[in-house]
């Protein structure tokens, strides 16, 4: 096991109606792997209240958030996307991380928040159903692609129904799987496939 000291934390936007299910592959394979993961509140070091129920203590805000410090920043969906712009300082420190070359990963509502911030506008992307992000306006509707999940460049988006397709694009990007054991890794979550575990094990 690599030790958390070698890279750069990993960081987590936490927020009221968290959508659980969404990001625990991504962070616990991420864990496993070595990289420390440090949940961002946007101002407030208050706990927040998943959709679950689950009360998360938050490390640090937004204003602590420096793109030069991460490893990457995953943007969970949740309820609040889609009810005001309480979320919206996530879709701009998105764009202060992408503007800097450091990865980007959002799934469900968060790709919405980032359809406002103008961040799909010209890049490959998806999410629940092609609608859902017509409805903000946005512009980048022929970019859109129907598929579990898509990395283009340093953004990474996935639909909620698709949470280990979304942490197979992380697992991969940040080098925890590589190559047949990644594609191993995705068949025997995705897929329940007891062969994979061959060559995870090899």
């Amino acid at each position: 096991m690599t030790s958390n000291s070698e890279f750069a934390p990993v960081h987590l936007a936490v927020y009221d109606t968290l959508a659980d299910w969404e990001t625990g592959y991504a962070t616990a394979f991420l864990a496993r792997a070595g990289y420390e993961i440090r949940t961002v509140a946007a101002d407030s070091l208050d706990p927040v209240t998943t959709a679950g129920g689950v009360r998360i203590q938050p490390d640090l805000t937004l204003a602590d958030l420096r793109p030069e410090d991460s490893a990457l920043l995953i943007l969970p969906g949740a309820d609040l996307w889609d009810a005001g712009d309480d979320l919206a300082p996530f879709g701009r420190a998105a764009r202060a991380f992408l503007d800097a070359d450091v990865p980007v990963a959002a799934i469900c509502g968060a790709t919405a928040g980032l359809a406002r911030e103008g961040l799909l506008d010209e890049r490959t992307h998806t999410s629940a159903v092609s609608f859902y992000l017509a409805a903000t306006g946005y512009k980048g509707a022929e970019r859109y692609v129907d598929v579990d999940a898509v990395t283009d460049g340093r953004l990474t988006t996935a639909g909620p129904t698709e949470p280990v397709a979304f942490a197979r694009e992380i697992l991969g990007r940040l080098g925890a799987f590589e190559g047949a054991k990644l594609d191993a890794w995705y068949r025997l979550f995705h897929d329940s496939d007891a062969s994979a575990y061959e060559v995870l094990e090899s």
